[in-house]
């Protein structure tokens, strides 16, 4: 399966993603009313996949949406929409409109969908746990979380060095026993120091789909969040 992510720089803005998959762990039972019921074959990472409505991923025929980034005073936006069974997508800015798919894509068709693996990914990276391949994992629980300095566990992913677009790099998921992503970090070539460290908050349900729209650093100056949701 594809790897692919997307160093995304535009200005001042600088974000990063990557397409990810599996590990493993078990979920403590506490506080059952609050938590998901966990499949003992899932892995950690299919477990939070299915906590975000994973199952009802099959069902979508388009998914429309907006990427915003705000930073110091500063704002950037493009809109997409996605045909997940045929893979058709466009993509709007104040720039351009282009439409492409992801089956046959030209060199423009290409840059536009490293910008849309990107914004994908961030919108939508508890699936990509599951969907893609060729990863190292490593897990720890009653980690301190970088921003909220709560106590969660922590789900790591380092990509090959073959393939994508940016291969080598590393991703730290904090989540609590409800499995659900409360932070991440980025780290550019599984470096010890973090590239990026944000929130993952504001869930809403989008026909079964649970997405963190806002994403937020430690000092509240950067914010990535989406607008626009709709889900068919």
């Amino acid at each position: 399966m594809k790897k692919a992510i997307l160093l995304f720089s535009l200005i001042i803005f600088a974000t990063a993603c990557k397409e990810v998959s599996k590990s493993s762990e078990e979920k403590n039972s506490e506080d059952s009313s609050s938590q998901l019921e966990v499949n003992s074959n899932r892995t950690t990472a299919e477990t939070i996949a299915y906590k975000n409505g994973f199952e009802n991923w099959k069902n979508v025929s388009e998914i429309q949406f907006t990427f915003n980034v705000d930073r110091n005073g500063n704002h950037f936006e493009r809109s997409w929409t996605w045909n997940p069974k045929t893979d058709a997508v466009t993509m709007k800015s104040a720039q351009d409109t282009i439409s492409y798919n992801r089956a046959i894509m030209d060199t423009i068709a290409q840059k536009t969908d490293a910008s849309f693996i990107n914004d994908k990914y961030w919108l939508l990276a508890p699936y990509n746990l599951v969907w893609d391949n060729g990863i190292q994992t490593s897990e720890k629980e009653n980690v301190i979380a970088p921003i909220s300095k709560d106590t969660l566990n922590q789900l790591t992913i380092v990509y090959g060095n073959d393939g994508g677009y940016t291969p080598g790099d590393a991703y730290d998921f904090y989540f609590g026993k409800d499995f659900v992503i409360k932070e991440w970090v980025y780290r550019k070539g599984n470096d010890s120091v973090p590239s990026m460290t944000t929130t993952w908050e504001d869930y809403e349900g989008f026909n079964g789909l649970n997405i963190a729209k806002m994403h937020k650093d430690e000092t509240g100056n950067f914010k990535l969040y989406f607008t626009n949701i709709k889900v068919k």
